[in-house]
């Protein structure tokens, strides 16, 4: 029998802390487990630094230290005068932070204004930390400042193995959940949905646009291939450059920008697609990748540790992998994909299986068994 949700003034209250507000993958995981303590008799409470997309689709209970972006030294000063006082004004009983500039900043203010236990989860590639930042982070684990620090794959345990005993004790693993990602729509009705061109071959990503996600090399192989179109959801910094390379190939004509997507709009995306093209160069786990595979749609991907160990079940790849960056090899090995349907197949099998290894509710029962550990 399952137990009633206690009252609000007995339940533990959980503040998840994260850098920007947008759609993206360490976005969607902090949803999922903040709705996954939620429904388990958690009060969750969302605080954000600053907004960075207006299509962002806020959880209930989300507060902002500042509108935007802290541009100049006076404006981060308030920003960390505000980060503190929403945090004090929370009371929570435990603290959840997200990526490398939520852990470090919000772990310290965290910290200095609060006695609750801090969990950070490290779901940002150590390449995309600056090396005063990677410092900082192994100053806090040593010093204790995170009661847990959480990876969320066996390659990235790895990278911490050479850190001292003092952080990698505070280390464990907790596999990411994905909700299931499958549409009622044909391909033509996706299509259509995102304003794109209903006949021919259509390459697709999800993800943020900048410059580590490597998006450049999908639209180089598109010269080579006339009947080959491009779907890029997602935004960022790398737009303008992505831009100025498919007009200088010629091929502007066949990449779509379709802009940020909600979570509940990437299903649909997804089906709109014949190849899922993820050529990041860096990666904790690879979430759109993952989804991707789940929904059926056969994935292509660069060939990094991480991504052959997440994306197989029980031995058997659920992405084609290669390197990226060699042109040539890319568009070989969607080519492949294309035109080879018992590939096709034995890909989407293994995707299948995927939702198996990354369950949401035993992703939510690991952060509960953390949590109360820690309180």
């Amino acid at each position: 029998m399952v137990s009633a949700v206690p009252p609000r003034s007995m339940r533990r209250r959980v503040l998840v802390i994260q850098t920007q507000a947008e759609n993206a993958g360490a976005q969607e995981i902090s949803r999922l487990v903040g709705a996954g303590l939620t429904a388990r008799g958690y009060d969750v409470h969302n605080l954000f630094f600053f907004r960075q997309s207006r299509g962002f689709d806020e959880p209930v209970n989300t507060t902002y230290c500042a509108p935007r972006r802290p541009g100049n030294p006076l404006a981060f000063l308030r920003f960390l005068v505000s980060l503190g006082r929403q945090i004090r004004a929370a009371r929570p009983d435990a603290i959840l932070t997200f990526q490398h500039y939520g852990n470090a900043i919000g772990g310290a203010i965290a910290r200095l204004v609060s006695p609750a236990p801090v969990i950070a989860n490290q779901v940002s590639a150590r390449l995309t930390m600056p090396g005063w930042l990677q410092k900082l982070d192994l100053m806090m684990g040593r010093l204790g400042v995170f009661n847990t620090i959480t990876v969320n794959s066996e390659d990235m345990l790895h990278d911490y193995s050479r850190y001292p005993d003092s952080y990698r004790r505070r280390l464990t693993h907790v596999p990411h959940g994905f909700d299931q990602k499958h549409s009622a729509l044909t391909r033509a009705e996706a299509r259509r949905r995102f304003a794109l061109p209903v006949d021919g071959v259509m390459l697709g990503t999800a993800a943020r646009l900048h410059p580590l996600k490597q998006l450049d090399a999908t639209i180089r192989v598109l010269p080579a291939k006339p009947s080959w179109r491009l779907a890029l959801a997602g935004h960022g910094p790398d737009e303008v450059r992505l831009r100025a390379l498919a007009e200088q190939l010629g091929v502007a004509d066949r990449v779509f920008f379709v802009g940020e997507i909600t979570p509940e709009q990437v299903a649909d995306f997804l089906a709109s697609l014949d190849v899922f093209v993820f050529p990041s160069l860096a990666e904790t786990f690879g979430l759109a990748a993952v989804e991707a595979a789940h929904a059926g749609v056969p994935v292509v991907a660069n060939d990094l540790p991480v991504l052959r160990e997440v994306l197989a079940y029980q031995g058997e790849p659920a992405a084609l992998l290669v390197d990226a960056s060699d042109t040539a090899a890319l568009g070989a090995a969607i080519s492949a994909v294309l035109d080879d349907p018992a590939l096709r197949v034995r890909l989407q099998r293994s995707g299948e299986g995927l939702k198996t290894r990354y369950s949401v509710d035993a992703m939510v029962d690991e952060y509960v068994h953390i949590l109360e550990q820690a309180m």
